[in-house]
């Protein structure tokens, strides 16, 4: 497969799975959660409270781990994206990912504990995939 067209699979499959799993670790010990996920190309937002663990975690080591796909296809694709993170404190950013549902954790889009992650991948692998079968692309 050339690498246009991974990127156009994975591409799809970010932009149509919204929830999916954020790994981290720390103290050598792994931590998972399920996050709504955003994507521009290949990169992927997610947003967090600041008071978090994760925040936490991803200052002292920024290597992560993402699970986005399986049910949100007929065949089960999904990607897995090896990443590092940046935790970003941007209202624009921030005003862009904004939901209606975000009220359920924090009072505004202002609201000083609101922050985005923003994960950039080394390594994405399309997996489950009937057409494309199991790939990775090394970015």
């Amino acid at each position: 497969m050339e690498q246009s067209e991974a990127v156009n699979r994975i591409t799809e499959i970010l932009s149509e799975s919204k929830i999916g799993v954020l790994s981290t670790a720390q103290n050598n010990k792994p931590n998972a959660r399920y996050m709504w996920f955003y994507n521009d190309g290949l990169t992927l937002y997610a947003k967090t409270n600041d008071k978090s663990p994760k925040y936490d975690e991803l200052k002292d080591n920024p290597h992560a781990h993402v699970l986005l796909g399986f049910h949100d296809s007929q065949d089960h694709a999904f990607v897995e994206v090896y990443g590092n993170v940046e935790r970003i404190d941007d209202q624009e950013l921030i005003d862009w990912l904004w939901e209606k549902r975000d009220k359920e954790f924090f009072d505004s889009k202002e609201s000083p504990h609101l922050k985005v992650l923003k994960i950039i991948p080394e390594d994405i692998k399309i997996m489950n995939d009937d057409e494309y079968g199991d790939v990775t692309l090394s970015l």
